[in-house]
């Protein structure tokens, strides 16, 4: 097999080996958070230097694929000077009959029954808004995930990275919104 040929090979294997994530009309919007646009002082942190409101946002999703049993929320900061970004929220265990949270349903009895929020990146569950470094723009990934279980079955005291293992293996879809926040 000459080099070229083993390289589309390869290219192909990976790509019939990598899940399919995305569906055709999956979508995520927000009344809270737009695409390309700044966050709302609401969804700014309160604390580290920075006053907002820690308000999560309000997120409605619609077209999730068949056999979707459940969903998962993140937020998540690609850009923070951690060398593995900063989880802003993770809320996992979403009922498959869910379409919307409300702005501010983190913490609170708004969440769906049975829903989780793992711990952030701050050390609390639930969602922790936007303080990036003074000087710095940074890039916040709101995402919905449609997933092919009614429950993650994760330890009470579960990482965002094992979450985020957990909720990519079974993923059938996801939607983001990515905005923007700095100061």
């Amino acid at each position: 097999m000459l080099p070229h040929q083993s390289s589309i090979v390869l290219a192909i294997t990976l790509g019939l080996a990598a899940p399919a994530l995305a569906a055709d009309g999956f979508r995520l919007s927000s009344t809270s958070v737009a695409e390309g646009e700044t966050l709302a002082a609401a969804q700014v942190f309160s604390g580290f230097g920075c006053r907002g409101g820690n308000q999560s946002p309000q997120l409605s999703w619609s077209g999730a694929p068949a056999g979707t049993k459940s969903f998962a929320v993140t937020a998540y900061d690609p850009d923070a000077p951690t060398g593995s970004g900063w989880w802003h929220w993770n809320v996992v265990n979403i009922p498959a009959d869910t379409t919307a949270l409300r702005a501010g349903a983190s913490g609170a009895s708004a969440l769906p029954k049975g829903s989780v929020e793992v711990r952030n990146d701050y050390g609390a569950s639930g969602f922790g808004g936007a303080c990036p470094p003074p000087g710095e723009v940074h890039r916040y990934v709101f995402t919905i995930y449609a997933l092919d279980v009614d429950k993650l079955d994760l330890p009470k005291d579960a990482s965002n990275a094992l979450a985020g293992f957990m909720t990519r293996a079974h993923a059938k879809a996801k939607a983001s919104i990515t905005a923007l926040y700095g100061r």
